[in-house]
């Protein structure tokens, strides 16, 4: 492992946080310069205990200059900055390609050795979901750049507090809950802590330049059979209703019209619809890492909840 500072911008979300902690925790520990965009974020960072703690700085992820000054230095990136919901103030061609240029020149004026970047499974140029779209824009930024790219592609992330792991421990606690086409789609979602050893392999480990890899979890399942999974884990039981697709979408289409910030949008939709069933095992070989059993991470991501 590296002696210089590892750059992660969008340090602040759950898994920035997870890889400042494992990387502080390694032996040798190593360095983050943890980049995030507001004062609000810093103090997530700020409020880890101190022997975590990255340095940090705010930047604008589009500001060129801004994370080439950051990145001098630094040895790699880590890049997770992407949102799943797009408003009428959060557009995806600023969530995902903007940000992409600008750390795309960044690296290649501070020489960095390579950048890993955190996508999504399904992310495709040709899709017809506009956030598929964006985030493969994005991908090809990286990946024509002339600093070295690790695209990492990843469904449902299981981890304590994640806002996917929130949503299906309600869906799990019962007594009734209602899914789209009554949880038929195929999730394979993974452990949170599997996706920070993949970060840091993909930044440390020989031959993964200019990759593109899929990587989830063991087991693919409907949404439906997770959902009930959940519950077992939980010791609880559920009753599940299906809500038709079409209304699912006429909701969305119309909150994403009359709300600033919709509770959901047919964008975002389509991604949480999206069927992921993939072998891992490739990519799982390329970063050297082990999976987390389905179960453990469920029991992990519920760890609150199962432990009272």
């Amino acid at each position: 492992m590296s002696d210089s500072p590892l750059l992660v911008t969008g340090a602040n979300g759950h898994l920035g946080r997870r890889l400042c902690t494992r990387l502080a925790q390694a032996s040798p520990p190593r360095a983050v310069r943890a980049l995030v965009r507001s004062e609000r974020a810093a103090n997530t960072l700020r409020a880890l205990p101190e022997a975590e703690r990255p340095q940090i700085a705010i930047v604008d992820y589009t500001d060129a200059d801004q994370l080439a000054a950051q990145a001098e230095g630094c040895d790699a990136a880590v890049h997770l900055v992407g949102i799943l919901k797009e408003t009428k103030s959060n557009r995806y061609v600023d969530a995902h390609e903007r940000p992409c240029e600008a750390l795309a020149e960044a690296a290649d004026r501070a020489g960095l050795r390579r950048v890993v970047a955190l996508s999504i499974l399904g992310a495709d140029q040709r899709s017809s979901n506009a956030c598929l779209v964006s985030r493969a824009h994005a991908e090809a930024i990286l990946l024509r750049a002339k600093t070295p790219a690790c695209v990492i592609r990843v469904p449902m992330v299981l981890g304590a507090g994640d806002a996917a792991s929130a949503a299906l421990l309600r869906q799990a606690k019962g007594p009734a809950t209602r899914l789209v086409r009554g949880g038929a789609t195929l999730e394979q979602p993974i452990a949170a802590r599997d996706v920070v050893s993949a970060l840091v392999a993909g930044a440390a480990r020989d031959g993964l330049d200019d990759t593109v890899l899929e990587l989830a979890g063991p087991e693919s399942l409907s949404h439906r059979a997770l959902v009930e999974r959940a519950a077992a884990v939980l010791g609880t039981e559920v009753k599940i209703g299906s809500i038709p697709l079409g209304l699912a979408r006429a909701v969305a289409w119309v909150a994403e019209r009359v709300a600033s910030d919709p509770p959901i949008t047919t964008a975002m939709l389509g991604v949480l619809e999206h069927d992921d069933a993939i072998d891992p095992e490739p990519a799982r070989a390329a970063l050297g890492i082990s999976l987390t059993p389905l179960d453990a991470a469920l029991r992990e991501a519920f760890e609150e909840e199962t432990s009272a």
